[in-house]
């Protein structure tokens, strides 16, 4: 039996104690443990490992041969470690060293992890069998979608083909397949990633339902439940199976799936990877840094996000720094880093195939027009470009309906029918969306009984349960265009004692302003909902003073708000 993987924190750096990381290498020890750990920093990058030989667990201290600091020496047996690359190169070829996790928190502080077992694949090994053509093939659907035939078993990553996400912000760029319900309802099996509405798609999963209500869904063990949300989606599912990480999950004699959480976001995001007769497929879907940054090598075919812009940051902001052509620089700056980023993962795990998805929405809706414009992507054929010029990886940019033979493939990867592309004439791209049932649902919560009564916003707050923090909001309802809504409420948050106060404080504090869209803030408040719906999904304009990001503030109200909606029923019995 595999055991479950679990991650263990063996070392904390204040914010700044990071801040003065010099550039190569630096010692640390943990004063509680006693035990000793190495840090390598080279610009953005960190590395990080134990301070102990893996001959005879001597300790390393600099070595004063090495001219580009860059390598430590044991002083019991004089073995050195090159500490850019975490290989020993004396004596040459013997080892490499175990890396640990490096996370950084919201306030910039970081976190040495070590995950264990640290590569769970490797348990219970299998050796590659040859694919017959047919056998295995992956065809795209839609954003982060993928219908995976797997021998005589279906498989479909993520879900979304109809409707929008992030409330109204996001909806999808292509047309997928006109057969995509009846796809899904023949799955076998499902993977969910994470709860973002760009994956876990409520209006998707109705339709599905209604069809196969006990289609096997799998999600991974995460601290907030992928389906935290059920019951109240009003959506029936009835055979939604929660699996620990790390472990490989059997679907037959020759499939088996394990699913691996993101070191970064590891209270809600997760990545998978699937193995048929010994072929790896590898879905590293939105994660930050999966699985700690330890991934298998050489995989069959790898998948993963590239595109950027899934963030309110910087479009939704104002004032200070934010002028046009700041933000303009700062996107593109951003975009660059995520493309040479995911160029050098995909050089360093030397995938037989890499497919660049998760990464094709769009902010269609009209009020959205200027993030539509501001919040540019990355090409997945930059990307492909990209990885062509340092290593000689096969990239395949997917569209709707597209399907690759994994068998012919890996075989030969020029085959003219290695990827069927759509019939020509097949649309790749929505023009149109269906808006309109989607903002009514929205709209029908500004009306409700609920806003009659002002004291509805202590009543949010006090459910919400983030205080002690010395920070100011001002809450501004708006309409579409971010200016104040007609009636609507204008008030503000003093989160040091959950107060209300008419006007700011007197004391030394951080302030922020958030303008939200009437629609779409009423809704979230009165189904309890995630703050993601709010700010990934465009629909509020933000001013601070100073301009810090309050990770804690933001981090409660994105991920941690309690699991069950607050009582409006009971709240409006004590109003009457």
């Amino acid at each position: 039996m595999d055991r479950k993987q679990t991650a263990e924190t063996l070392l904390s750096l204040t914010p700044a104690e990071t801040a003065n990381l010099k550039e190569g290498i630096n010692f640390f020890r943990n004063k509680t443990t006693g035990k000793e750990y190495i840090l390598y920093k080279e610009k953005d990058h960190l590395k990080a490992c134990k301070n102990l030989c893996k001959h005879q667990g001597g300790l390393f201290i600099k070595d004063i041969e090495d001219l580009d600091g860059r390598s430590v020496k044991c002083t019991k047996h004089n073995w050195k470690l090159d500490v850019s690359t975490m290989k020993y190169i004396n004596p040459p070829g013997s080892f490499c060293q175990d890396e640990l996790v490096v996370e950084m928190d919201g306030n910039n502080g970081l976190f040495l992890v070590e995950l264990n077992p640290p590569n769970p694949w490797d348990s219970n090994p299998r050796s590659p069998e040859e694919l017959a053509f047919g056998e295995v093939q992956i065809t795209y659907l839609t954003h982060a979608c993928m219908d995976l035939k797997l021998g005589d078993k279906q498989m479909v990553f993520d879900p979304w083909l109809i409707g929008p996400a992030f409330a109204r912000g996001w909806w999808l760029l292509h047309e997928p397949p006109s057969d995509w319900l009846e796809r899904l309802c023949k799955a076998d099996l499902i993977y969910i990633s994470h709860m973002h509405s760009d994956h876990l798609s409520y209006p998707t999963l109705k339709q599905l339902s209604q069809r196969r209500p006990d289609i096997p869904i799998y999600v991974g063990d995460t601290e907030r439940p992928v389906f935290w949300n059920l019951d109240q989606s009003g959506v029936r599912l009835t055979n939604i199976n929660v699996v620990p990480f790390g472990q490989w999950q059997q679907v037959d004699k020759n499939l088996r799936f394990m699913i691996l959480m993101d070191g970064v976001h590891p209270e809600m995001d997760t990545c998978i990877i699937v193995e048929y007769k010994g072929h790896k497929i590898l879905n590293t879907v939105d994660c930050t840094r999966p699985n700690g940054g330890r991934l298998p090598e050489k995989v069959a075919l790898m998948m993963s996000d590239f595109a950027g812009g899934a963030s309110g940051f910087p479009m939704t902001f104002s004032g200070g720094k934010f002028t046009e052509e700041w933000k303009a620089q700062f996107i593109k700056a951003e975009r660059r880093k995520l493309l040479n980023y995911k160029a050098q993962l995909v050089k360093d795990l030397q995938p037989r195939i890499y497919c660049p998805f998760a990464g094709y929405f769009v902010e269609s809706h009209p009020s959205d027009k200027y993030i539509k414009e501001t919040n540019v992507k990355n090409d997945p054929n930059q990307l492909n470009n990209l990885i062509k010029k340092n290593c000689d990886v096969v990239t395949w940019t997917p569209r709707p309906g597209a399907t690759l033979d994994l068998g012919r493939m890996l075989k030969d990867p020029t085959d003219s029918q290695g990827i069927v592309e759509p019939p020509e004439g097949t649309k790749i791209y929505k023009d149109s969306w269906d808006f309109g049932p989607y903002l009514s649902t929205l709209h029908s919560a500004v009306g409700d009984e609920i806003f009659l009564h002002s004291s509805w916003i202590k009543e949010y707050f006090t459910w919400a349960g983030f205080k002690s923090y010395n920070l100011v909001v001002r809450m501004i309802e708006t309409d579409e265009d971010f200016n104040p809504f007609p009636g609507g409420y204008d008030y503000l948050v003093d989160f040091l004692d959950l107060s209300f106060p008419k006007e700011r404080p007197s004391r030394e504090h951080p302030y922020e302003e958030i303008r939200s869209r009437v629609d779409v803030i009423r809704y979230v408040v009165k189904h309890g909902l995630l703050w993601d719906d709010l700010y990934i999904g465009f629909q509020t304009r933000l001013q601070r003073d100073p301009d810090i990001y309050h990770h804690l503030f933001w981090n409660h109200f994105q991920i941690k708000l309690p699991l069950t909606p607050p009582n409006w029923k009971l709240f409006l019995m004590h109003c009457d």
